[in-house]
C-alpha cells in the first residue's frame, strides 16, 4: 500500500472512534431534513466529480469506464433516494397508542419510534468501488438513521475510496455537520478491522464481501462484552431452477440469457448464477449445449485484482477436480494472467448431494449445471442448499402449478425469488430484498439495498406517559414533521 495510505495505528483508530461517539450525541439531534440535505450534498459532490475519479477507479479495479460511470450514478441515486426516505420518516415506524383513563385498569399513553444506534463501521467492498463502498448503501443508510460513519477503505481501491471520502468531507463542511460524523480509515491488515469492530464505541457494522471476512466480523461483534449487530452480506450461488415446460419451449433463449448473466462483469457479482438445476434428459442436454456455445463466444477479461483472480482459478479448479464433475464448455479465447476464463460444468444430483464442496460459491464467470433424475431428486437438491441471496425459477405457469412443493422449498432458502429472469442486477427500490438466510447474510430480516436498509442502524424506543410538549417531534400530537404514523392501530396520514 502506498505510504499515504498506510494502515491506521491503534491510537488513530481509538481517536476516530472517540470523535465519532461525541459526534453521535450531536448528530442524532439533527432533523430528518438536515440529514437528508447532507446526503443530497454528498450526492451532488459525487455527481459533479471530475474524470479523475473514474480514471482512478479504472486503474485500481480494471473495470471499464462505462460500468464505473453507471455505478457512480447508481450511487448518486442511492444517496438521493435514501435521503428522500429519511425525510419522509416511514422507516421510523412511528406508532402511538393514546391513554384511556376509563379503561380498567387505565391504559397508559405509549408512543414508539426508531432512534439511531450510534457510530457505524462500514467495510468497503472489492467489486463495487462506489455503490457498496465509501459513499455506498451502508454509509447512506447509516447517515439517514442519524449515525456517524467510520469507513475502512478496501485496499484494492484505496485511491478511489480516498477521493470519495474527500467528497463526503466537503459535504460535512458545507452542511455544517459535526466534525466526527465521518471518518475514513485505511488498513490492509486484519488487526485494523478487528480493532474497529471491538472498539466499545462501535454500535453496528456493515460489510459486503467474502464469507470468511463477513463471518469473522460477525464473530468479533458477538464476542464483545456488549455484542453489536454485524450486517454481513457474504455472497451466494444463486440457484436457477429450469422446469420442464420452460426448458422444452425456450432452451436456446434461456441459454443465451444465462450466458450473459454468468459472465456479466467477469462474473464478479454477489448475485451471479452459480448453479443451474434441472431434470436430466434431451431437453437439458440441448440447453447445456446451447449455453456452452454461448460461453465459448465470451472472451476472458481482467478481474478486479490479482487476489480475486487467484481465488477464482483455485476454487474453479478445485470444483472441476471433483469426481463426477465434467467441463461442458470454456471460452474459445485462452485466459491471460489475472483474467477470468468463462467456464460451464455439469454433474449429477447424486454427486452434488454427496459433495458439499460443490455447494460453495466460485466467485467469477463459472456455473455448474446439476442433472436430476426426478422431481423428487430436484426437491432433495433444493433442500440441501444453504441460504441464498436469490433463487430463480425458469418455468411456465403450468410448471409452477405442477411443482408447488418445490416452490415452497425454494422460498425457504432465499431472500429474493425471481420468475423467468436473471438475478444479476439489483434494483434500488423499497421493495428490494438484498439479503437472505445464512450464510448469504448474517441477518435475513434486513436488506442492504433499498430504503428499508436504514432500519439496520436504528432501534425502537418507546415513551410512556410523557407530556406532549416534552416528546420528540416525531411523536407529538400535532405531527410537526408531517409524517405517516400508526395511531391506535390505524395508519394515519400526515394531516391527522
Amino acid at each position: 500500500m502506498p505510504e499515504k495510505f498506510k494502515d491506521a495505528s491503534p491510537d488513530e483508530i481509538d481517536k476516530a472512534m472517540q470523535v465519532a461517539a461525541r459526534a453521535s450525541e450531536e448528530f442524532k439531534k439533527f432533523s430528518l431534513e438536515q440529514r437528508a440535505g447532507f446526503m443530497k450534498a454528498i450526492a451532488g459532490n459525487l455527481e459533479n466529480a471530475g474524470e479523475q475519479l473514474i480514471s482512478m477507479a479504472m486503474k485500481e479495479t480494471h473495470l471499464p469506464q462505462a460500468r464505473l460511470q453507471s455505478e457512480k450514478m447508481r450511487t448518486v441515486f442511492q444517496l438521493n433516494n435514501y435521503a428522500e426516505a429519511c425525510a419522509k420518516g416511514d422507516w421510523m415506524q412511528v406508532s402511538m397508542d393514546t391513554a384511556d383513563q376509563n379503561r380498567t385498569p387505565p391504559k397508559p399513553d405509549i408512543r414508539k419510534m426508531m432512534v439511531p444506534l450510534g457510530p457505524v463501521v462500514v467495510f468497503g467492498s472489492s467489486n463495487f468501488p462506489f455503490a457498496y463502498s465509501t459513499a455506498g448503501g451502508d454509509t447512506a443508510c447509516a447517515f439517514a438513521a442519524g449515525c456517524p460513519v467510520i469507513v475502512k477503505a478496501h485496499p484494492a481501491h484505496a485511491g478511489t475510496s480516498q477521493m470519495v471520502a474527500e467528497l463526503i468531507m466537503e459535504a460535512v463542511q458545507t452542511c455544517n455537520m459535526p466534525g466526527g460524523i465521518f471518518t475514513h480509515i485505511h488498513g490492509a491488515g486484519i488487526e485494523t478491522g478487528k480493532q474497529l469492530v471491538l472498539h466499545p464505541h462501535t454500535k453496528a457494522v456493515g460489510f459486503t464481501g467474502s464469507f470468511a471476512g463477513g463471518k469473522q466480523l460477525f464473530d468479533w461483534g458477538n464476542q464483545r462484552k456488549v455484542p453489536i449487530p454485524v450486517f454481513s452480506e457474504m455472497g451466494s450461488v444463486n440457484p436457477v431452477f429450469l422446469l420442464p415446460g420452460k426448458l422444452k419451449n425456450s432452451a436456446a433463449e434461456v441459454a443465451a440469457m444465462y450466458a450473459t448473466s454468468i459472465t456479466l462483469g467477469v462474473g464478479q457479482f454477489c448475485t451471479n448464477p452459480g448453479l443451474i438445476i434441472g431434470i436430466g434428459g434431451e431437453e437439458l442436454d440441448k440447453f447445456i449445449a446451447a449455453l456452452g456455445q454461448k460461453i465459448k463466444e465470451v472472451a476472458p477479461a481482467v478481474m478486479l485484482h490479482p487476489g480475486i483472480a487467484s481465488a477464482f482459478n483455485k476454487n474453479k479448479e478445485r470444483a472441476l477436480g471433483q469426481k463426477g464433475v465434467h467441463v461442458a464448455a470454456v471460452s474459445d479465447v485462452q485466459a491471460k494472467e489475472n483474467e477470468g476464463w468463462p467456464t460451464i460444468a455439469f454433474t449429477s444430483a447424486q454427486v452434488f448431494l454427496a459433495n458439499p464442496l460443490l455447494h460453495e460459491e466460485v466467485f467469477g464467470p463459472y456455473s455448474l449445471v446439476i442433472k436430476c433424475n426426478s422431481n423428487e431428486e430436484l426437491l432433495d437438491v433444493t433442500k440441501a442448499l444453504q441460504g441464498q441471496l436469490t433463487a430463480t425459477v425458469m418455468a411456465s405457469v403450468e410448471d409452477i402449478h405442477a411443482h408447488r412443493s418445490l416452490i415452497e422449498a425454494i422460498k425457504n432458502i432465499c431472500g429474493r425469488l425471481l420468475y423467468n429472469g436473471v438475478p444479476t442486477g439489483v434494483e434500488v427500490c423499497l421493495s428490494m430484498q438484498h439479503g437472505g438466510p445464512f450464510p448469504a447474510t448474517t441477518d435475513s430480516r434486513f436488506t442492504s439495498v433499498g430504503a428499508d436498509g436504514i432500519k439496520r442502524f436504528a432501534r425502537p424506543l418507546a415513551f410512556q406517559g410523557w407530556p406532549n410538549e416534552l416528546l420528540p417531534d416525531e411523536l407529538k400530537d400535532e405531527n410537526p414533521l408531517k409524517i405517516w404514523r400508526t395511531i391506535n392501530s390505524k395508519i394515519t396520514p400526515p394531516g391527522l
